[in-house]
């Protein structure tokens, strides 16, 4: 099964996500099908980046998103 889920980047304490579409078996920063965005935390306001395309094509094809991209996505206005 696929998930659109974040993938962890930046140094400590200074977090960074790209939001990646990866097999729900693999590891968190482990290996995914393909990058469709990313979510910086740290700037003000909070930065959110999103191939809206992409993501409603990967959820079309069964991909499902974790809780946290899902309000992610709701938030930069690729899903309602």
């Amino acid at each position: 099964m696929l998930k659109i889920r974040l993938r962890r980047m930046g140094a400590k304490k200074a977090p960074f996500y790209r939001i990646v579409v990866a097999d729900s078996r693999a590891p968190r920063n482990g290996a995914f099908v393909e990058e469709i965005g990313y979510y910086n935390p740290i700037t003000e306001p909070v930065e959110i980046k999103v191939d809206a395309e992409k993501a409603r094509t990967w959820m079309k094809n069964g991909a499902q998103p974790t809780d946290t991209v899902r309000a992610l996505l709701k938030k930069s206005g690729a899903i309602d």
